[in-house]
């Protein structure tokens, strides 16, 4: 298997309630982009007493059609899986109309620490008001009337990322950790790919049966999705790895060859992608650097390197 097989046939019903498991409903938000693909999803999960996962961007008509799906019924959880833009913000509205308790890993953090004279490139895109009233741990249960949601800690994406399982069922919320239609961005300082990786194998070390994605349609075979995932971020290591030994000590250089079909436009994407590659290449030992890794940096490879 080459890589996960993505599925981009996904109809997103923008501002309706969409039956998607028994007690499961998504409504996606009218927000789409290259990296929302068709828009953002949030999730009520149970039937008169529920939770909301990802109330989403701030969106007067996602607001109202969550409103109006809220209807009749009780919210007393909003779980947040990070704090990108696109998931996070309408918390505090939808907080203040229900009195629900938000609950989340916790507030936005880079991954690591930024270098002398870096800047962020996702920046913008990091909800910095974000304060959940009650922080979850790895394995910790919130529970509401005939349903319960586990927060498994999946950092990579960004570092404060969480998937919820939705217990006694198989279905995980997986967000923007695990999507059919494409790979997570994995772009530093945000993200860091070794996290992202460990990430993949907690959830291989599971076994569910259904994800249930911050964009697009549902991962109906999770574990072989994952090891799909897997196998193209390491197809895109060693790829990585190639560029290096062949002599590109510059991350331009690798990103024209390693993604010579990508359109150009996704170029600066997937310079970061190589970016969170190469920091994980530092660390281990394989690749060397002058400094800290960095988008200008120059890298060669490290003596007794992977050959």
């Amino acid at each position: 298997m080459d890589g996960p097989d993505f599925d981009v046939d996904f109809k997103p019903a923008h501002g309706q309630a969409v039956a998607v498991a028994p007690n499961v409903q998504r409504i996606t938000v009218n927000n789409p982009g290259p990296f929302t693909f068709h828009g953002t999803n949030s999730y009520i999960v149970g039937d008169r007493s529920v939770c909301v996962i990802d109330p989403g961007p701030e969106d007067e008509a996602h607001f109202q059609a969550l409103m109006a799906a809220l209807a009749g019924r009780t919210v007393t959880h909003i779980a947040v899986s990070h704090t990108h833009r696109d998931h996070s913000p309408l918390s505090r509205r939808l907080k203040a109309a229900t009195g629900a308790l938000v609950v989340a890993e916790g507030a936005h953090r880079a991954s690591r620490p930024l270098h002398a004279g870096e800047i962020n490139p996702f920046a913008e895109s990091a909800d910095m008001d974000f304060v959940p009233d009650r922080r979850l741990s790895d394995g910790e249960t919130i529970e509401g009337d005939g349903w319960a949601l586990t927060a498994l800690m999946t950092p990579g994406h960004t570092a404060n990322h969480a998937a919820f399982a939705l217990e006694g069922t198989g279905t995980v919320f997986s967000a923007d950790h695990v999507m059919a239609w494409a790979t997570s961005i994995v772009a530093p300082p945000d993200g860091a790919m070794a996290d992202y990786m460990a990430s993949l194998e907690a959830l291989l070390s599971r076994d569910d049966r259904l994800y249930l994605p911050g964009h697009g349609g549902p991962v109906k075979e999770p574990a072989a999705f994952l090891r799909g995932l897997r196998t193209h971020r390491r197809m895109r290591e060693r790829a990585v790895l190639e560029r290096v030994r062949a002599g590109d000590t510059a991350i331009p250089d690798m990103v024209r060859t390693i993604y010579a079909s990508t359109d150009i436009r996704l170029h600066g994407a997937a310079a970061l992608s190589v970016l969170a590659h190469l920091e994980d290449l530092v660390e281990r030992g394989q690749v060397e650097t002058d400094g800290p890794p960095a988008l200008m940096g120059q890298y060669r490879m490290a003596p007794g390197g992977a050959t």
